[in-house]
């Protein structure tokens, strides 16, 4: 039994990375009915933002606060700065490709993510970094459960920002029109919705959160690399359709499903079959429902 809970809290961490990541997939989709494709890169660039954060922040700050503080303002400047990433994106990559075919709009996602990774090789070069310590690691026994403050913050962070953003959608003006042009894409405008506004507002949440999801990941993995953001997001995605493609609480759903799947897999197999059997069991799940857990057959609405 200590086993299984102990497996259950990791899966509860690693499946707070794909949650909170497929959160911004599925936000865009359900907005703007395009996938953006370059959103784990987005997450690599948060991680690595957050690095370039935490150390100045640990040089100027750090004898005089303590590492929660660094901690909270590294996450707050992370992502207002990783949100107007998420805006240039936007207004860049996917802004003139609007009415153009999904094809279109899919490539030009790879492509910006083709960019980031290569601006962070010529800019910080192929070396690993090692992500500061923020928190400094402790381990409770709870009966016979090892659980570090580590593993307890990741999980708390993520289900806040979860929360957060739940009631950013249902309660303010913003997240009434998001929820509006996920119903009719054309008929907003004709409302006196600034689309212009409404979308790039979409990208910089989707960014924000998943620099902050990279931050987290930080701290329990601290090796960073350039191309970290390839694999967490095209299972992040797989959460994404997984969960019904525009639904927030189907992604973080699938994202915690992915997770306890990939841990407990490996806990009965060897590791090497973790991603065969992980996703043969997506794919029978997708067999039997197609359009994922919360997907709807003729809308592809913004719900929770």
């Amino acid at each position: 039994m200590e086993y299984f809970l102990q497996n259950l809290i990791n899966a509860f961490q690693w499946g707070s990375f794909y949650a909170v990541i497929s959160i911004g997939y599925s936000m865009v989709y359900g907005v703007l009915m395009l996938f953006n494709f370059a959103h784990g890169d987005i997450f690599m660039t948060g991680t690595y933002i957050g690095f370039g954060v935490a150390t100045l922040l640990l040089a100027l700050l750090g004898p005089f606060l303590p590492g929660w503080a660094i901690f909270l303002l590294t996450v707050a400047i992370t992502m207002f700065l990783a949100a107007w990433l998420g805006v240039l994106v936007e207004v860049v990559g996917y802004r003139p490709l609007r009415h153009a075919p999904r094809a279109s709009a899919a490539i030009t996602g790879l492509m910006i993510g083709i960019i980031l990774e290569t601006s962070n090789l010529i800019l910080l070069g192929t070396k690993r970094l090692s992500f500061p310590t923020l928190i400094e690691p402790q381990t409770w026994n709870l009966g016979g459960v090892y659980v570090t403050n580590v593993k307890v913050l990741i999980i708390a962070v993520s289900l806040i920002l979860m929360l957060g953003l739940h009631t950013f959608i249902q309660k303010s003006r913003w997240g009434m029109a998001m929820r509006a042009m996920s119903y009719e894409f054309h008929a907003v405008p004709l409302m006196g919705i600034p689309v212009n506004v409404l979308a790039p507002l979409t990208f910089a949440i989707g960014a924000g959160l998943a620099s902050t999801a990279g931050i987290l990941y930080g701290q329990a993995y601290p090796v960073l690399d350039p191309h970290m953001g390839v694999l967490l997001g095209w299972k992040a995605f797989v959460a994404a359709i997984l969960g019904g493609r525009g639904s927030i609480m189907g992604a973080a759903l699938a994202g915690y499903l992915l997770g306890a799947i990939e841990i407990f897999t490996a806990m009965v197999f060897p590791s090497t079959f973790r991603d065969l059997i992980a996703y043969t069991i997506i794919l029978v799940i997708l067999t039997f429902r197609p359009r994922g857990f919360f997907g709807m057959a003729h809308s592809t609405q913004l719900r929770l």
